[in-house]
């Protein structure tokens, strides 16, 4: 069983081992210990290449004792690996040509789940962006407590996407541009562990050691379109991570859906130059959506979408920073708020990150809060 797994995770290590290739191995009857063990003429003679072609022994055997390693960080971390051609790797995620060949998951969510969908955006997001990620999870939840949210965990849309996702009792799942070794960026490391602790999950096609270079953001994207059967942007400029998931999932016949917004807000300028290349559908409903995905509603009785808490029962520093945000005119710094409470500021940044997680605040560009 682990030389089975050590195999996998090789195969994936090696250069222009790509979807395709794997495909290929399995079309002529080459399975995982063949291509390890094979002399490196019958191996090419089978596959139809060249003497000389596109592998080498040193890679094959470099590429082993790297896994070997690999192995042994993944069994102690519970990490699950999925192998494009196993039964538990996703289903949406291998229809796509260039799937990740090795997939890493942190976490209990079941990635076959459904209606599972995206929702991606910028990372200089407006109230405008925040609030909408909050009203369409906490709308798609009533009818659909158990899909599944995906986002990339950064700055921005991303963040308000997992963190309604969490207020909302759904699953999520943050696709990593690096391996699951570290979390980037480091101030969302109490949100992984939430999204890990609710049945959600951290998913990367990274082994651990790979830092978050700027290449790999991109080919995460595929992964986070890949996944989603539905791409939703909520608010993006005319070029950016969001606008790259977007066209990725256009290229793959998935439904992308974006958010409006006047012409004039820059970050709306990506949402609305995709409805106008008939890129994306225009969202005007919840209900128009559905219809739109052919989501048909539970025979279940629905959940109702969470009340929002007028006077929430806080104390300690929770109270402490609510009742100073409540008395405010307008959103307020985090210097200000500093003063105001004067509180040490590890432990206001940790009652705001809670406020924050439970929807009492809201987070707002240039690190400025509000009550929600």
């Amino acid at each position: 069983m682990d030389q089975d797994i050590v195999y996998k995770i090789a195969l994936s290590m090696i250069p222009d081992i790509t979807a395709d290739v794997v495909r290929s191995l399995e079309a002529n009857g080459i399975g995982l210990e063949d291509f390890f063990t094979l002399n490196m003429p019958e191996l090419e003679s089978r596959l139809g290449l060249g003497r000389g072609g596109r592998f080498q022994n040193s890679s094959r055997e470099e590429a082993l004792f790297r896994a070997r390693s690999e192995l042994e960080f993944v069994r102690r971390h519970s990490i699950r690996v999925l192998f494009l051609l196993d039964d538990d790797y996703p289903p949406l995620l291998r229809e796509i040509p260039d799937a990740p060949v090795t997939l890493y998951v942190l976490g209990r969510a079941d990635l076959s789940a459904q209606p599972v969908f995206n929702v991606v955006g910028t990372r200089k997001c407006t109230a405008y962006g925040t609030s909408f990620c909050n009203t369409l999870i906490t709308d798609l939840s009533a009818y659909y407590p158990g899909a599944l949210v995906i986002s990339g965990l950064a700055y921005g849309i991303d963040a308000a996407a997992h963190m309604a996702a969490l207020q909302n009792g759904l699953a999520t799942v943050a696709v990593m541009a690096h391996g699951l070794d570290m979390v980037y960026p480091a101030s969302h490391r109490d949100l992984a562990r939430r999204i890990i602790e609710t049945g959600g999950a951290l998913v990367s096609e990274y082994p651990s050691g790979t830092r978050p270079f700027r290449n790999n953001f991109l080919q995460r994207n595929r992964i986070v379109a890949g996944l989603s059967e539905l791409t939703f942007v909520v608010e993006s400029e005319v070029k950016g991570g969001a606008m790259s998931t977007a066209n990725q999932a256009f290229s793959y016949n998935r439904e992308v859906v974006a958010l409006p917004g006047r012409y004039s807000d820059i970050t709306s300028g990506g949402c609305n130059r995709l409805i106008a290349n008939s890129k994306a559908h225009i969202f005007t409903s919840v209900p128009d959506l559905m219809n739109l995905m052919g989501w048909r509603l539970p025979t279940l009785t629905m959940n109702k979408p969470p009340q929002k808490v007028l006077f929430p029962e806080l104390e300690g520093d929770l109270a402490r920073v609510y009742a100073v945000l409540r008395r405010a005119a307008g959103p307020l710094a985090i210097d200000e708020i500093h003063v105001r409470t004067g509180m040490a500021m590890p432990s206001l940044m940790a009652a705001l990150t809670d406020l924050e997680f439970e929807g009492i605040v809201m987070k707002l560009p240039g690190a400025r809060y509000e009550c929600s």
